[in-house]
């Protein structure tokens, strides 16, 4: 087991990490522990909302789909009342665009799940000037595509015969691509 090294987090080491995922939220909450952050962790976008009007963190790693919502509405919340906070949106779904918009809306980085403690650290860290390094294992091309698939999918409203025309595809094939699950 490797050392980690506690890290300078400033005045502020609050993170707030909203998923629902409850063993991920766990292990990655003691991670964090232990590279020094101050760490809330909780569950739904409901819950994510009332914490944020009263105690907005300086780091956030909010997943984009709960259980009962949509994360942005938490990253959006978050930046309305702590404009300064650093914001890492975490994505286990074909949802590419929908991660862009949360880095329109002020998130940091989108990262895809599931990633690990070290570049989450990273992503909440960097800043404009230095960005942190590609990751260890970035998505194979097969992946990519269905990313592209996906987001084109999300932006026709998930109409299929809209995304097929769009992707010049036939409407049969497409429909194959969409009921398989995401190649890793």
């Amino acid at each position: 087991m490797e050392a980690i090294d506690k890290i300078d987090l400033g005045i502020d080491p609050s993170l707030l990490i909203l998923d629902d995922d409850e063993p991920f939220t766990r292990t990655l909450s003691r991670a964090m522990v232990r590279r020094g952050f101050l760490v809330k962790t909780l569950l739904t976008v409901h819950e994510g909302l009332s914490y944020v009007k009263e105690n907005p963190p300086a780091y956030a790693v909010i997943d984009l789909r709960l259980g009962d919502g949509n994360g942005l509405d938490v990253v959006e919340k978050i930046r309305e009342k702590r404009p300064d906070s650093s914001i890492v949106v975490l994505t286990g779904y074909g949802a590419i665009a929908t991660a862009v918009a949360a880095v329109k809306i002020g998130a940091v980085d989108y990262l895809a799940k599931p990633a690990d403690a070290k570049d989450i650290v990273a992503a909440l860290l960097s800043t404009t000037e230095l960005k942190p390094p590609p990751p260890e294992n970035p998505m194979s091309a097969n992946r990519v595509r269905w990313e592209h698939i996906q987001r084109v999918f999300e932006l026709c409203n998930r109409n299929v015969s809209e995304t097929a025309r769009r992707l010049n595809m036939h409407r049969r094939t497409l429909q194959r691509i969409l009921a398989k699950r995401s190649p890793r």
